[in-house]
């Protein structure tokens, strides 16, 4: 799906920011497949597409699917037409450098929580707890914060200044889920308020 969107809006297969994206995400898929085949009771999880609040799927899949998509084609018809100038070389360096750390959290975050589920519930069948360990002890949405940040860096990545457009959107729908999940957390898990007394922050630390 990612290199049809790259390559088929940019019109040829010689994209080299294109193939470092995909390497990043290459790679991202490959830590994510290991953490998830060492803890077959979350794969199973994460593969329960059934469960869930029904805004959620709306939001997933525009967060997941539809916002990625159009941030990688608007990337690809901006390099092809060169509706914007390229960004700095420093600009791509720091959106690599802040892609893997973004990918890292994440992996770190489902590594840490066996409740890491894809959709939003309250995993009562699996004995759903507050999980305050790893990065949770920072921020009460780590993976979130991945999400968004990698997002965020992946116009910079495609030296798009036009991508930025579907990532900045993108990014808010991120954040409108997790402040959806927290009001549901808040609402339905407990032992969650006294955890989000403890950890004020939902995505930044020392921001929000």
């Amino acid at each position: 799906m990612t290199s049809v969107c790259l390559f088929g809006s940019v019109g040829r297969l010689n994209w080299s920011n294109a193939w470092v994206l995909l390497g990043l995400n290459f790679a991202a898929s490959t830590a994510t497949t290991a953490l998830l085949w060492r803890n077959p009771e979350l794969l199973a999880e994460r593969s329960n597409i059934k469960a869930g609040k029904s805004w959620d799927k709306v939001i997933v899949s525009l967060a997941v699917l539809l916002g990625p998509m159009a941030t990688w084609i608007t990337a690809g018809l901006d390099t092809r037409f060169h509706w914007s100038d390229g960004m700095p070389r420093s600009a791509f360096m720091a959106g690599v450098a802040a892609a893997v750390l973004a990918a890292a959290l994440i992996a770190w975050a489902m590594r840490t929580n066996r409740f890491f589920s894809s959709l939003v519930r309250i995993q009562k069948d699996r004995g759903h707890l507050v999980v305050t360990d790893g990065p949770y002890r920072f921020v009460r949405h780590p993976g979130y914060t991945g999400m968004a940040a990698f997002t965020l860096v992946t116009p910079l990545i495609l030296n798009s200044r036009w991508a930025l457009v579907p990532a900045v959107a993108t990014a808010a729908i991120i954040v409108l889920r997790t402040v959806l999940e927290d009001r549901t957390l808040h609402n339905e898990l407990d032992g969650y308020p006294d955890y989000a007394r403890r950890v004020k922050y939902k995505l930044v630390p020392a921001v929000w």
